[in-house]
């Protein structure tokens, strides 16, 4: 950059309208960017990000936190996946604003056929690096649709950003033939597929209520002495049902523990009565009989039923909703640990998010959390899919508390301003 003039950035990806993490996500990356001297940012953004027969409420409708307020971050909601239209519209967008860098975030496959379009188009103005913020290459159903799809979506980018060196091999698995090169700094490279290892920044966007009574809450709810949290949508893969069945072998042992699930079930935030919601589900039903395979299919999970068939109903408190913003802190605050016996791990939000309450974190030994989860040191570790064992990492969190100063040592490099500053490395 040149003297004090200014460069455009662009951060793609959900606006803080929708709910959920990858909101979270691309609002605290534009904020990193916003707070460095010399950047005019774009938060540019999705109308509708999926297929219109996806039977789930994407919007949220409850928060009232502004995350973008003192901000001069600029939002754009324009792109629609169902209509390719405003693929070009978006594209014409993009490029008015004459943007250095246009960061996609790529977080399923099935959104590659608009941002590949995209990422295409970009690709022909030199002057405009095109970077996938990558927090997967393999999804965890992994067909072969997603893998193209995937292919599709991101071969065109100039730089990717990886969280993992998990990911990183995943994609030299997918796109072989690209002549990449690693860095951990953001340094590029000429001629190369540069590829950037950064982490998973903690999310600031939540902070600690002073005022907060922690003890009236605990009282006013049933929860006991020592708090488990399992934290944000409800997914088979995030394993609710392994936290469940451990935590009731742990409270057969001991009477001072409960349970505390946060978290809106994915496929069940429409109203069921609705004809086109039932429209929906019949026709996302046809498509996932096509596409996966039966153990992936989520229709009938239900491990909130666990609850009552092993005994849990005095020992859990349940919110079965989606978390305004508003309300996030109070749940960390109240417990002691979180609880992620997931099936399959890429870089977790819910992680990012413990680790800004300084929250010991209970993981099962499965992607990415050998990475960041230090046994012993800021949390435990568990064998994947191994009851038995997640029993076992919860007695051991009881018996030996793992310090909140070494969770706190842990983060202090994972920064938003950090990792946004090796995104701009020149």
């Amino acid at each position: 950059m040149v003297g004090n003039a200014k460069r455009t950035i662009v951060c793609f990806g959900a606006g803080p309208k929708f709910k959920g993490g990858m909101a979270n996500y691309n609002t605290s990356l534009a904020k990193a960017f916003d707070a460095l001297p010399n950047t005019d940012v774009h938060l540019v953004s999705w109308t509708q990000q999926y297929p219109s027969i996806v039977p789930r409420e994407f919007v949220d409708k409850t928060s009232t936190i502004d995350f973008l307020q003192g901000t001069n971050i600029k939002v754009k909601y324009i792109l629609n996946y169902n209509n390719p239209m405003s693929w070009h519209e978006t594209y014409r967008y993009l490029v008015s604003l004459k943007p250095s860098k246009v960061i996609f975030q790529w977080s399923i496959a099935v959104q590659g056929i608009p941002l590949g379009y995209l990422a295409r188009k970009l690709a022909k103005h030199k002057d405009i690096e095109v970077v996938f913020d990558l927090h997967f290459v393999q999804q965890k159903e992994n067909s072969s649709l997603d893998r193209w799809f995937t292919k599709i979506g991101i071969k065109k980018a100039n730089t990717f950003v990886v969280h993992a060196y998990k990911t990183y091999h995943e994609l030299c698995e997918l796109l072989p033939n690209s002549n990449y090169a690693v860095s951990e700094s953001g340094e590029r490279i000429a001629d190369k597929k540069n590829v950037i290892k950064l982490y998973h920044p903690i999310y600031d966007l939540f902070k600690a209520d002073e005022n907060f009574d922690i003890e009236a809450f605990k009282t006013e709810h049933n929860l006991k002495k020592n708090v488990f949290l399992f934290f944000g949508f409800i997914r088979k893969y995030k394993g609710l049902h392994y936290c469940l069945e451990a935590f009731a072998e742990l409270a057969k042992q001991r009477d001072d523990v409960s349970l505390l699930i946060c978290g809106e079930s994915f496929w069940n935030t429409l109203d069921n009565k609705k004809w086109s919601t039932k429209l929906k589900q019949l026709a996302f039903g046809v498509v996932k009989l096509l596409l996966l395979k039966k153990e992936d299919d989520e229709k009938n999970y239900n491990p909130l039923a666990l609850i009552d068939t092993l005994g849990l109903k005095d020992k859990v408190m349940l919110v079965n909703e989606f978390v305004p913003n508003q309300d996030v802190p109070q749940y960390f605050q109240a417990s002691d640990a979180v609880v992620l016996f997931y099936e399959y791990a890429t870089p977790s939000g819910v992680e990012s998010l413990s680790y800004n309450f300084n929250m010991p974190i209970l993981a099962s030994k499965v992607g990415h959390f050998p990475e960041t989860v230090r046994d012993g040191f800021n949390g435990y570790l568990a064998e994947g899919a191994n009851v038995k064992d997640m029993v076992r990492v919860m007695q051991q969190f009881l018996t030996h508390p793992i310090d909140r100063e070494n969770v706190r040592k842990s983060a202090e490099n994972m920064s938003w301003v950090n990792y946004a500053q090796a995104i701009l490395h020149d």
